[in-house]
């Protein structure tokens, strides 16, 4: 008779407890035990990732053929941006988003452009369902075979008959090993079904795409192993009412982590985005108070991203200070900046502040972009058309230069700016363009909007009589 218990899992580091409490004792994360049910007859002793590849011996280290490791493209131009060329043989990557955000979209365009043979796995959906989506992306090949399986075991036969090179799983969440007692999505399931295919990858030389779920957090599902054991994690972002999607590599043993691939949600699919600057400013009006062009940089890739700033004043006790597509809690401190190194007061009105196209920046340069978009929309004055501003701002109003600069400017030359606000350590110059070096937000203001047409001052503290 078989014989169960019931124990909690670590979903972070797999570690077991007796009971249930509110923090792991082993890694010390907060929410991650899991409820499990442990078959103690099953003796099986699970064999590691690496078990049947062939071990090799060790040699010196300019002896290492890495021909094997050589990208195939994958003929999805974004794709093989962050990717850094293609998908390598033998490799296992892990591509994460939030629901209906078009990962399934993307994978079977993959697969629907590769021209060797390919096998997609649903667990999710089933075969009638896929066949109606690849139709509707034009992705129905005779080369793409599909196979709607939850079972480890059966998915392991499928590539053993179709033999394919290159496989995605949607999603690793949905198998399981029958073989395991647990139910699938759990910590066990999830960390040995993702060592299994591995192995298959690395013995097969083939690549497999898993489609990893993602908690409300933003975060991948399932054990930190996970995130360790595949070589490349995709992250597949963006708002579910805009058409954009970004794509970074969270982790890539075979490149770089600092590329941005940009995709554009059609009917017909994704569609790739070569120039994402001109489609972020294709509907920007001139002469608007409270707008501004930021020269951003996102990995390596630069774009230029319009940032606007609404005030309304309202003498209201608790005012409002509302950022879209920009750090929520940075916005206050930029504001007490500009009140008491400019002299632009928001006391009493609420400020609104958006970055335009469904972008999430993260980049320091965008201080001075929403200083002077904020100041702007103060006193209803435009800001000169052709301008471009980067910068990061400093508590004591200085302005420090940022990373890339000539790159940022580059790109602003390329699409027609004329005219550029620096800090003044940048001592860069980029041809056809005015480059303007100044030392503080204060000097910023002064050379945009001149003092006869700025709020009072804030009075400032008498130090002496302190």
């Amino acid at each position: 008779m078989a014989k169960f218990r019931l124990i909690y899992r670590c979903s972070e580091c797999g570690a077991n407890e007796a009971k249930w409490s509110g923090r792991c004792s082993s890694c010390g994360a907060w929410n991650a035990l899991q409820e499990e049910v442990e078959d103690l007859g099953d003796k099986r002793v699970m064999a590691p990732a690496a078990s049947g590849v062939r071990s090799l011996p060790a040699m010196p280290i300019d002896e290492v053929d890495t021909s094997t490791s050589t990208p195939v493209p994958t003929g999805i131009s974004e794709l093989d941006r962050v990717l850094g060329g293609g998908l390598v043989p033998g490799s296992v990557t892990l591509l994460g988003g939030e629901p209906g955000i078009g990962k399934s979209t993307l994978l079977l365009q993959l697969l629907g452009g590769h021209s060797a043979r390919t096998l997609y796995v649903s667990a999710e959906e089933s075969a009638q369902q896929v066949r109606s989506r690849a139709e509707r992306l034009h992705a129905v090949r005779p080369s793409l075979w599909l196979v709607a399986e939850t079972s480890l075991t059966a998915i392991v036969e499928a590539i053993d008959l179709v033999k394919p090179d290159l496989v995605v799983i949607d999603s690793i969440q949905a198998i399981s090993d029958p073989d395991i007692s647990s139910a699938p999505g759990s910590v066990t399931q999830v960390r040995d079904c993702a060592h299994r295919l591995v192995q298959e990858a690395k013995q097969r030389t083939i690549s497999i795409v898993l489609v990893g779920h993602v908690t409300k957090e933003g975060s991948l599902a399932g054990p930190r192993v996970l995130e360790h054991v595949v070589d490349t994690v995709l992250s597949f972002e963006g708002e579910r009412h805009h058409a954009l999607r970004l794509l970074r590599a969270v982790k890539h043993r075979y490149g770089t982590t600092n590329e941005l691939g940009l995709f554009e949600m059609e009917e017909t699919g994704l569609k790739p985005v070569p120039d994402p600057s001109r489609l972020f400013l294709a509907d920007r009006r001139n002469g608007v108070p409270g707008s501004v062009v930021l020269p951003s940089l996102d990995g390596q890739r630069p774009l230029l991203v319009e940032i606007q700033a609404l005030v309304v004043s309202g003498n209201v006790p608790m005012p409002r200070r509302v950022a879209q597509g920009f750090d929520q809690t940075r916005l206050p401190l930029l504001l007490a900046v500009l009140a008491q190194r400019a002299g632009f007061s928001f006391a009493g009105a609420d400020v609104y502040v958006s970055v335009v196209g469904g972008v999430r920046l993260n980049d320091p340069g965008a201080d001075l972009a929403v200083c002077l978009a904020a100041a702007s929309a103060l006193i209803q004055r435009p800001l000169p058309d052709g301008l471009v501003v980067c910068g990061e701002v400093g508590l004591g109003g200085e302005l420090r230069q940022v990373a890339q600069t000539p790159r940022r400017l580059a790109e602003a030359a390329r699409l027609g700016f004329d005219t550029a606000l620096v800090a003044a350590t940048a001592n860069h110059r980029v041809e056809g363009m005015r480059v303007k070096r100044i030392s503080s937000l204060s000097e910023a203001i002064e050379l945009l909007m001149p003092s006869e047409r700025m709020p009072e001052r804030v009075a400032r503290p008498n130090l002496a009589a302190i």
